[in-house]
């Protein structure tokens, strides 16, 4: 019996042939398998019943959105995950299956992977199989250290996803937030932290959730977003953050203090990333995934099927 993934990707496929007219060359390309994976696929595709004259299987609904936000926001794909009247812990562990079987499939030529923090990128490193990855190093790309939260930390994620790959990984020795812009350019200035975020700024791929500094923010979970904060964030125009860098909504990064006083590497930097993965749930957070997507810092984007209709809406 197929499994969901199987059935999502001939789903894919089919439209593609059948209804946008793409030859079996075009999609190989686009999915980086040979032409005869693809064929094979299709011919499954009738087996099961799948294709007939017309696409006949449920996940036509998400393949549909994917479609429309790839066009929307010009992305090189998006995958939508169906929610399936799941609850709300259920949604975000297939999300974070969804997303590890992607990266798992995309690693090809990848020598250095970049990864943020946050809820979303935890549930990718959870559900990621064990495989081996020799040649791969896994890089943070922002700071995180202390007592609290320790699970979210940009390092302990790198560390478990190094351990479930058989890779090596990297470590940021510095917190996410500093308190004056006059420490934040001591510590970068140290070798080994130096040294660890030029190493972000040349990696391949990375991975990378999206954050509302106002709603179930996980930077004020950690401390590090306080009520005065979250005031000042607003009047300059803040809907949002990559990491610890904050944007409005066009996704241009804010003139405000915070922005000074992170510690990893900010929106231009990872836009400037060849791959950026954006692993996100939530309606409560649709605001700042627009603008993440209007700024152009996404090239791939994985999403429940409730957020990704609210986009469309939008």
């Amino acid at each position: 019996m197929l499994d969901w993934e199987e059935r999502r990707l001939m789903v894919k496929l089919a439209k593609l042939y059948y209804f946008e007219g793409w030859t079996q060359a075009q999609i190989a390309k686009r999915q980086n398998v040979s032409r005869p994976v693809i064929s094979k696929l299709l011919n499954n595709a009738k087996k099961e019943g799948i294709v007939e004259i017309y696409i006949k299987d449920e996940t036509v609904l998400t393949v549909e959105l994917e479609d429309q936000l790839e066009k929307k926001y010009g992305l090189e794909e998006v995958v939508v995950v169906s929610a399936s009247n799941f609850s709300h812990e259920k949604l975000k562990q297939q999300l974070g299956k969804t997303a590890s079987s992607y990266l798992s499939k995309h690693l090809e030529g990848v020598r250095n992977l970049g990864i943020s923090w946050g809820t979303s990128l935890l549930s990718l490193v959870e559900e990621y199989p064990y495989e081996r990855r020799n040649n791969l190093n896994i890089v943070p790309i922002i700071g995180g250290m202390g007592n609290d939260f320790v699970h979210l930390h940009s390092n302990q994620l790198a560390f478990q996803l190094a351990q479930k790959m058989n890779a090596s990984c990297s470590y940021l020795y510095a917190p996410a937030m500093v308190e004056t812009n006059e420490l934040k350019n001591n510590l970068i200035r140290i070798k080994e932290i130096a040294h660890v975020l030029e190493k972000g700024r040349n990696v391949e791929m990375a991975l990378v959730g999206i954050g509302s500094p106002f709603k179930e923010s996980t930077l004020e979970k950690m401390g590090y977003l306080q009520g005065n904060d979250l005031k000042t964030l607003r009047e300059a125009g803040a809907v949002g953050n990559i990491g610890s860098s904050f944007f409005n909504a066009l996704g241009e990064e804010i003139d405000h203090p915070l922005n000074d006083h992170f510690i990893g590497l900010n929106i231009k930097e990872i836009r400037n990333i060849p791959k950026v993965i954006g692993i996100v749930e939530g309606v409560h957070k649709l605001e700042s995934i627009d603008a993440t997507l209007k700024g152009g810092h996404l090239n791939v984007l994985i999403i429940d099927e409730y957020t990704a209709q609210a986009l469309i809406n939008e």
